[in-house]
Parts: structure tokens; C-alpha cells; sequence
């Protein structure tokens, strides 16, 4: 296990970024973040709010912007 510490710790930081996404990418979706049916309920709602309406929110670099401003 020392050797494998040794070795993350000689990745840069964009090397260990692509690393955990290589490995988050890896794992089944339903077992790395389980849902709960009142999650699911709750997303399914937003999708069809946000599907009947696709202009009603913000675009991000706006929001981006905003936040920016509040600071």
C-alpha cells in the first residue's frame, strides 16, 4: 500500500483528476449513488419542469457572473 501512496503522490494534479474519473466512471451508477425513491420523484419532477419550459432559467456564464458580483 506504500508503494501505491508513493506513486498517486508523484501524479500531478490534473493526473489524479483524470484518475478519479476514471475510477468514479468505473463503478455501477445504481451502487456509487443509490437513489431513493423520493430523490428519483424529485428529479423526474425538475426534468419535466425544466423539458416544458427550456428557456426559463439562466444561461451559467450569467449566473457565473452574478455570483461573482456578490462577492
Amino acid at each position: 500500500m506504500v508503494e501505491r501512496s508513493q506513486a498517486l503522490e508523484s501524479l500531478t494534479v490534473d493526473e489524479r483528476i483524470v484518475l478519479m474519473g476514471r475510477l468514479w466512471d468505473s463503478l455501477d451508477p445504481a451502487a456509487a449513488a443509490p437513489l431513493s425513491p423520493a430523490l428519483t420523484t424529485e428529479l423526474d419532477a425538475r426534468e419535466a419542469e425544466a423539458d416544458a419550459d427550456p428557456d426559463a432559467g439562466i444561461l451559467l456564464a450569467a449566473l457565473r457572473d452574478e455570483l461573482r458580483t456578490r462577492r
